[in-house]
């Protein structure tokens, strides 16, 4: 035999016979397997507790009597209520609830005018713009192999409904916004799964021939000329689905009586001016984030986190909890609601609409503790902000201490509180994670700190999920 070959061929064998050395010692051994089994207690109680969860819920099981009482629904300082929506079947709640922001501004601006807005119409170039970014990043990315990272994200994540208070202000600066009458929801804005599976397996298809084309040495005017064309699949998808946008329409407003004024022509960017006396949202706010793991009082940027390429990343100043609750009670006070988003899963009370960490006592009905702060959750994937609620009001007590919170959510009026939820104020420290306020109410030195050169984070972050 080849002396050479024999080496190679032992080589493989030692390193075969290592990995499976490895896999034995990393098994469950009957040993283990039997140690395991004798750690278990032999009493009655385990069989009582698994006849009880086999058949039960466990948040019904684990549910708290001791918080389960009338919840107190006073709150010292609250900004005007407004109707409640509903994105039902959609990742949407970052749009509701920039949403909420703009017209409750323009409620407390006009007195006696409200407006409902369509979602359905930003949600058209939501994901048209989206589409574009995916096939620009393909574009920018394509002399990658298909399993770099960055290829691999775009890939994995072609289009999605999800966003951040980020995308509301690059996409109403860019087309504005219309009443909801005049652009209503269609079946595919208030269900969103299976026009988001066509589009992402249209989108990847045209990745690889976007990359294709790149391989072949393709001129970049061949290039951007056929990712045009793709494009105009992709919007003829959404104008089946969602509608086509309309870009000049007529309005009348109504008074708090009902009675119409005076009906004007807009387009959507002047709609959007009439309702915000503003060209755009940006640079108007800054965005805060409570992330134990790093350093606070810094600036940081999500690389590649955005709505539209032309636009701006997620850029956010670390604060503790105790500054982003200074700002929070400064807008309120002044009757402003904000963008906010949380882990709102964690111990919710979805039929009070009720956030407590002592809600639940996972702890007693399973004989363990859960004991991972808020650091250690984030770091873990075990939490991360996944859903935008607007903030709106705060109780405080006679020290003006927060006490409790209640945000406007966007699952329907007959949910929670009246459409509302009510947080404590240990909940609102644990699983709240962004906030959006108007400069305005932000210290000098808080904007300088907000304004400083970002460090730049990777999008695969556990934290920088997308709200939905």
């Amino acid at each position: 035999m080849n002396k050479q070959l024999f080496l190679a061929g032992f080589m493989l064998a030692a390193v075969t016979a290592g990995m499976q050395a490895q896999q034995k010692n990393g098994g469950i051994s009957q040993k283990m397997l039997q140690e395991i089994k004798s750690s278990q207690s032999k009493g009655t109680a385990d069989k009582a507790l698994f006849n009880a969860i086999a058949s039960n819920s466990i948040n019904n099981l684990a549910q708290n009597f001791a918080t389960a009482g009338e919840l107190d629904t006073h709150f010292s300082i609250e900004t005007k209520s407004q109707s409640i929506t509903d994105q039902k079947q959609s990742g949407r709640c970052w749009m509701f609830s920039g949403f909420n922001v703009i017209r409750g501004n323009f409620a407390q601006e006009s007195d006696s005018l409200s407006v409902e807005l369509s979602q359905d119409y930003l949600f058209f170039y939501d994901q048209l713009e989206k589409a574009n970014l995916f096939l620009q990043g393909i574009i920018d990315c394509a002399g990658k192999p298909m399993d770099d990272t960055r290829v691999q994200f775009f890939f994995k994540n072609p289009i999605n409904d999800g966003g951040t208070f980020c995308g509301v202000a690059d996409l109403t600066e860019k087309y504005g916004v219309v009443p909801k009458s005049v652009m209503p929801e269609t079946f595919s804005a208030e269900n969103t799964s299976k026009m988001a599976s066509l589009v992402s397996s249209k989108l990847r298809e045209y990745g690889l021939k976007l990359r294709k084309m790149v391989a072949g040495k393709k001129s970049s005017q061949a290039i951007q000329t056929e990712k045009t064309k793709m494009l105009g699949t992709i919007y003829h998808m959404l104008k089946l689905t969602l509608g086509e946008p309309p870009t000049e329409f007529t309005y009348a407003f109504k008074d708090k009586k009902g009675k119409s004024l005076e009906a004007k022509k807009y387009t959507p960017k002047e709609f959007f001016k009439a309702l915000t006396g503003k060209e755009t949202l940006n640079g108007t706010f800054i965005m805060v984030m409570n992330d134990p793991r790093r350093e606070y009082y810094k600036t940081y940027e999500v690389d590649f986190d955005r709505h539209t390429y032309d636009g701006h990343n997620w850029k956010y100043l670390n604060l503790p909890m105790d500054e982003i609750a200074k700002l929070a009670i400064a807008s309120l006070k002044d009757g402003k609601k904000m963008y906010s988003s949380y882990d709102v899963g964690k111990f919710l009370d979805r039929k009070r609409g009720y956030c407590d960490v002592n809600n639940f006592d996972y702890a007693s009905l399973f004989s363990t503790d859960f004991p991972m702060n808020k650091a250690e959750r984030i770091s873990t994937f075990d939490s991360g902000s996944t859903h935008a609620m607007t903030l709106a009001a705060v109780d405080l007590d006679q020290k003006g201490n927060p006490v409790k919170w209640k945000v406007e959510n966007s699952w329907g009026a007959a949910w929670g509180q009246k459409g509302c939820l009510i947080m404590t104020n240990e909940w609102f420290n644990e699983y709240m994670f962004r906030l959006v306020v108007d400069k305005k109410y932000v210290s000098d030195k808080l904007l300088k700190l907000s304004e400083q050169k970002p460090v730049m984070v990777m999008p695969e972050d556990p934290l920088f999920g997308e709200d939905d």
